[in-house]
């Protein structure tokens, strides 16, 4: 199994829970095809044919053969060689990497998906430029994936930037102890930090069960509750990134999802991290994913950047 020959263009697929989706880039980085199709939800077989089938449209509509990579959400075990911690969960314990590749007859590369975030946004995106992005996803959940010079940090466990179930740092007295995530675990970043958890502490503060959009525009009509959530949720996703700021300084910090479009996060959290900097001084640059939704596909497309 190899890639033959030089590619002329880079194959990506976001496999996703209710979606999977491909991308053709050329070595220049411009859209040459893109598909999107449900996920066969619960049919692991089902969902490496998808892949094939995908690969398959791409490179008809396009005339060309290119190297693929795949984002997944999870991750593959470097000492089982089979996927792990994926709430795709009938993805868990297969080997992955070696079905498709038996499928396709080339060799896939596959990362996390918060790694593809960060590898196309340090590629050609908002951290295009600097040396080490940390990328953000502020959704459903609050996942992170790291770049290094455009290239994913992996971890010698494959969990690098697995920062999920972690606590928030530096708790508040009126934080503890939270609520329960789906690991088990008590204020987790994943819950606290993400659309989820900006939803869940307005509706523990006033009963009202209300879109994350809906408590934005609330906030810029000035109403109070509205206004205390938003500080909450800055509090606590500012601790977040101060922990990262402190362990892995990193050039760039790049969001992602759908929290990552409330423009004022971009001024106040800044100012909120640097409490808990262990600095005299520091800057941060904090931006918006430029490629926005597409920047997972995109990015694991460019697994294969040379």
């Amino acid at each position: 199994m190899s890639n033959t020959g030089a590619a002329t263009m880079r194959l990506g697929i976001d496999w996703g829970g209710t979606k999977m989706e491909i991308i053709a880039l050329s070595n220049e980085g411009e859209e040459l095809f893109r598909k999107r199709v449900p996920t066969p939800r619960d049919d692991y077989d089902g969902c490496v044919l998808a892949v094939v089938e995908l690969v398959a449209a791409a490179e008809f509509e396009t005339g060309q053969r290119g190297t693929l990579g795949i984002g997944i959400p999870g991750s593959i075990s470097p000492s089982s060689g089979l996927v792990k911690n994926a709430n795709s969960t009938w993805m868990n314990g297969k080997p992955l990497d070696k079905d498709l590749e038996a499928a396709l007859g080339r060799v896939v590369r596959i990362q996390n998906d918060a790694n593809c975030l960060a590898v196309s946004e340090a590629t050609d995106g908002a951290g295009a430029g600097f040396d080490v992005v940390h990328a953000i996803i502020v959704g459903t959940g609050c996942g992170s994936g790291i770049a290094i010079h455009g290239r994913p940090l992996k971890g010698a466990n494959g969990i690098s930037g697995e920062w999920g179930s972690t606590t928030v740092p530096w708790l508040q007295e009126d934080e503890f102890p939270g609520p329960i995530n789906w690991t088990g675990a008590r204020s987790a970043i994943d819950l606290m930090c993400s659309g989820t958890g900006f939803q869940w502490d307005y509706e523990n503060a006033t009963g009202l069960k209300v879109s994350g959009k809906e408590i934005i525009d609330r906030m810029h009509a000035g109403e109070d509750m509205a206004q205390a959530t938003y500080r909450r949720y800055v509090s606590r996703l500012a601790r977040a990134l101060a922990m990262s700021a402190n362990l892995l300084d990193p050039d760039c910090f790049v969001l992602g999802g759908g929290m990552s479009n409330v423009d004022e996060l971009y001024e106040d959290l800044p100012a909120a991290m640097r409490p808990f900097i262990f600095s005299d001084g520091y800057d941060v640059v904090i931006r918006k994913a430029m490629h926005g939704d597409s920047s997972g596909v995109r990015g694991a497309a460019w697994l294969w950047n040379s």
